[in-house]
């Protein structure tokens, strides 16, 4: 008989960090620089420190869009919103009637009919506006753009001064329509979920005047609900859904891969080598972990009316309902 002994490899954990209930916060000062994350519960929205401390709670009626920058809320009929820093001093005002949204510090409206956006400057007056006749039905941004997805199927992306950069339309599919869409941090790229019988996923790339299809796959499943679509690891992978499934495409080489899942996807989180999945099945909520392409190395369930996910470095936040948890993630 012969014995070796190899030692076993490293693997991640989640290790509890602190809880907090927000339902009546202490408000605590940020210190001087110190770094803020956002949540969103239910009617509620605020920030928060990495060693729990609540800085800012608001409770709204209606709907809210939060980011790291600012935050708003508004009315089913407003014709203006104000928004805020994190602090709670008032940045600014859009004196335009609408739907405002936040994402990091950009700001947009969309407009009454949903098929016209506005974007504006940093005090709140329109910068540039696109005027449409068809329904938006996916949208995303980032510096240097933005893209969005409309009900003929066609997408349309913009430079940040509001110029038409491209407009393609997938096709592939008897009924067209975008269903997400995602645009990478530098603008080269695109992605979109698209239309039914047969549903497809596409990547694009942005070639000076047409987009250039570089992968796309058509779907097993399909449903007309919105998709998650997100670009990370430096817009080096792709992930979408659609049904219970989750593709995973590597931008530069083509190789892709499926995860099954249960529910819906609803937020994509980074830290590291691994991403966070939060999905929602009824009204049990799961939060998926996985490395590489689509390696599943870990899980959990858990049952909430509201939830959300967010990291932070080697830390995951779990908010659910009226609580947030820090989780903390390491190697061993």
């Amino acid at each position: 008989i012969i014995l070796a002994i190899k030692p076993l490899g490293l693997e991640y954990q989640l290790t509890p960090g602190w809880k907090i209930d927000v339902t009546n916060p202490t408000i605590s000062e940020p210190e001087e620089n110190e770094r803020l994350l956002h949540f969103k519960l239910g009617q509620s929205i605020g920030y928060f420190t990495e060693d729990g401390k609540v800085t800012n709670f608001i409770s709204y009626p209606y709907k809210s869009s939060i980011s790291k920058e600012y935050y708003t809320f508004y009315s089913a009929n407003s014709s203006a919103a104000s928004f805020y820093l994190p602090s709670g001093k008032k940045a600014g005002t859009i004196n335009i009637s609408g739907f405002p949204m936040i994402q990091d510090n950009r700001l947009y409206v969309f407009l009454p009919g949903g098929s016209s956006f506005v974007q504006c400057r940093e005090d709140g007056s329109k910068a540039w506006e696109y005027s449409g006749t068809v329904p938006i039905t996916a949208f995303d941004s980032s510096k240097y753009g933005c893209i969005a997805g409309f009900a003929d199927g066609s997408v349309c992306e913009f430079a940040p001064d509001g110029t038409i950069i491209q407009r393609f339309s997938p096709g592939g599919s008897e009924f067209p329509v975008i269903l997400g869409a995602a645009i990478s941090s530098d603008a080269s790229l695109v992605a979109v979920v698209c239309g039914q019988n047969k549903q497809r996923f596409v990547l694009a790339k942005n070639d000076g005047v047409n987009a250039k299809i570089i992968f796309h796959e058509f779907l097993d499943s399909s449903d007309p609900y919105q998709k998650l679509v997100r670009f990370y690891n430096n817009d080096g992978t792709v992930i979408y859904n659609s049904g219970n499934l989750l593709g995973f495409v590597e931008t530069k080489t083509g190789k892709s891969a499926h995860l099954e899942i249960k529910g819906q996807a609803l937020n994509v989180q980074e830290s590291g080598d691994c991403i966070f999945i939060l999905a929602k099945d009824g009204g049990t909520y799961t939060v998926y972990m996985v490395e590489k392409l689509a390696t599943l190395i870990g899980m959990f369930s858990f049952e909430a009316k509201t939830a959300f996910i967010q990291t932070d470095g080697n830390k995951l936040y779990v908010g659910k309902d009226s609580t947030i948890s820090q989780l903390v993630l390491s190697k061993k």
